[in-house]
């Protein structure tokens, strides 16, 4: 039997994000064993068939030479975004190639510094760049729109802004803060930000209680008026990590004072009733969020619940697949919160192995929520360890990614305006 692609790469992603805070990417990870050389075409084929017209644009980022070659050299006109990194490029193999590629048709990204752009003869070669800032870039950046306070006794002329370095139109990476996210964003119409700055974000609210989203909230209730399915419930509800917490708070506490404890999303809207649901509902509009810089720490936790279940060993009954997407789903209610893990979950019926693996990182469901996390960045070696730890399939964990990463929906024009 011949040996799929996936199971001589090591795959991971990150998420890109528009000015609209939603999904606007993603960036995938390759990293390829030295000793093998990678079918290049195979794996493009692999993506092919995996991807539909409604999956999320792709940028390539492979994690060596050797993969970046082949790739340069055998993808056909047509294929995702491929990331060169700029120093590599004094390579003169390389770089022959990359002006082959674009000559053929390629759509390539040149990944450096903001401070260290290519020459003219290269920047031709490439559609768009993968910047980072240095620090005084990033200072000089927010300087060039910092408002100037009214000073006291006589005015002088304030001395005019030092042009923003930033480039119109490209990517960003690695912002430390939401205040540079939104000048790439919003004022210089970067393409996308890759990653997002959500310690900040949460710094930066974390003297309000964080409320439900109001898109989410919104969605339910016109689910409930349309008389949609338990299922549709149930899906609106986890999507959305603090509702569905909140939820499970509700249908758990005196108020409302059921007989036997709800450990389900499912088992709460059937034990709630759905004129009760649409109260309580009611009730969450007025404070609910609408904070759009919330909406990318949201989805990125929906994704890691979705990977965490796609992981678990096929043929597990139903039921437990939803204990294993609410242990995802869960999993960082912390940072939302600021509570330790332990009071959260403490006030719910859960099954020990949520908590078991959100808090002890033991128990059957640990396995797949630690390789969720671990595929959330570039780093291989973790990868690799956690399948020889819990004797994972590296092709088999290589498509559960990517199964979950095509299943992701874009913005369309017009879409999301509740």
């Amino acid at each position: 039997m011949v040996q799929s692609v996936l199971g001589s790469l090591t795959l991971g992603y990150r998420s890109l994000w528009n000015a609209s805070r939603r999904l606007a990417g993603v960036q995938l990870y390759i990293q390829d064993d030295p000793a093998i050389t990678v079918d290049a075409p195979h794996l493009l084929r692999t993506l092919q068939e995996l991807w539909s017209a409604s999956s999320p644009p792709l940028l390539l980022s492979p994690q060596s030479r050797q993969l970046l070659l082949q790739l340069l050299q055998q993808a056909p006109r047509g294929s995702p975004w491929i990331e060169v990194r700029g120093d590599w490029l004094a390579d003169s193999t390389l770089f022959a190639a990359v002006q082959t590629g674009h000559q053929r048709g390629l759509k390539l990204v040149w990944r450096g510094e903001l401070a260290q752009l290519p020459p003219a003869d290269i920047a031709s070669c490439f559609d768009n760049s993968l910047l980072s800032l240095s620090p005084q870039d990033a200072v000089t950046a927010l300087q060039s729109v910092a408002a100037r306070a009214p000073g006291s006794g006589v005015q002088r002329p304030p001395p005019p802004p030092r042009p923003s370095p930033l480039i119109d139109g490209q990517m960003y990476e690695n912002l430390p803060n939401l205040a540079l996210a939104s000048l790439c964003l919003d004022r210089h119409r970067a393409v996308a930000v890759a990653g997002w700055p959500t310690e900040d974000v949460l710094y930066g609210l974390r003297h309000q209680p964080l409320q439900p989203a109001r898109e989410s909230v919104l969605r339910l209730m016109k689910a409930i008026d349309a008389e949609q399915s338990l299922e549709a419930f149930e899906h609106i509800l986890g999507e959305e990590p603090l509702l569905a917490y909140r939820f499970m708070v509700y249908t758990n506490s005196a108020a409302l004072g059921l007989r036997t404890g709800v450990d389900s999303l499912r088992r709460g809207l059937v034990m709630m009733g759905y004129g009760t649901l649409q109260r309580w509902l009611a009730n969450q509009l007025p404070h609910a969020n609408q904070d759009p810089n919330l909406q990318p720490i949201r989805e990125a936790m929906v994704l890691r619940a979705r990977l965490t279940e796609r992981l678990v060993e096929a043929g597990i009954e139903h039921n437990l697949r939803r204990e294993v997407y609410l242990t995802g789903l869960f999993s960082q209610l912390d940072e939302l919160l600021s509570e330790p893990m332990g009071t959260i979950l403490r006030r719910l019926p859960l099954s020990d192995r949520i908590a078991d693996a959100i808090v002890l990182q033991t128990g059957p469901y640990a396995p797949a929520l630690q390789m969720a996390s671990a595929l959330e960045r570039d780093d291989a070696k973790v990868v690799r360890t956690l399948c020889e730890t819990h004797e994972m399939d590296q092709e088999s964990v290589n498509r559960a990614l990517l199964r979950v990463l095509c299943d992701l929906q874009v913005e369309r024009p017009g879409a999301h305006k509740d």
